[in-house]
């Protein structure tokens, strides 16, 4: 598998996305993390944290909620894909 594209706003940092990021990028072989001054998801950006896993938007309402929900996504995008080999495999 791929490392998962893991991408954060600079300006939803207030929220404590910094720590969230911080503990992704101590896993540098697991986790692609990459952080933009502007995502251009302001509304998103003002009311809670939130990255995009894989192109996939996902907040939460607060930091530590937000870590578990990307791993939990990032999990649910591998099964998809797993589910995915396996039906072009059985074809």
């Amino acid at each position: 598998m791929d490392r998962p594209i893991i991408e954060f706003c600079a300006s939803n940092m207030h929220h404590g996305t910094d720590a969230v990021m911080r503990r992704l990028e101590a896993e540098p072989d697991k986790y692609e993390v990459i952080e933009y001054g502007c995502l251009g998801n302001c509304g998103e950006c003002f009311l809670f944290p939130y990255a995009y896993v894989n192109g996939e938007i996902v907040a939460a309402e607060t930091a530590d909620e937000l870590y578990d929900k990307i791993l939990a996504c990032i999990r649910k995008q591998q099964e998809e894909r797993d589910m995915l080999d396996k039906l072009l495999d059985d074809l």
